[in-house]
């Protein structure tokens, strides 16, 4: 795997992070239906944003210089 190839990787992990923040805070507003689901949703975000960053940084080596 390029580095190029594990920063987008590593990018869209942290994009999931954030959308997963984000929808954790909107399922606590009780005007919202089924906050269950809302959570449920933002821990699948959360899980695939570690697997992704996991990818980056294991096989890619982000973090590292190219």
């Amino acid at each position: 795997m390029s580095h190029k190839t594990a920063v987008i990787l590593a990018e869209v992990g942290f994009l999931l992070i954030l959308f997963a923040g984000i929808w954790l805070v909107a399922a606590q507003i009780p005007a919202f239906k089924n906050p269950t689901m809302r959570n449920i949703v933002a821990g699948i975000a959360l899980a695939l944003a570690g697997l992704l960053l996991i990818i980056a940084t294991h096989w890619g080596h982000f973090g590292s210089p190219p």
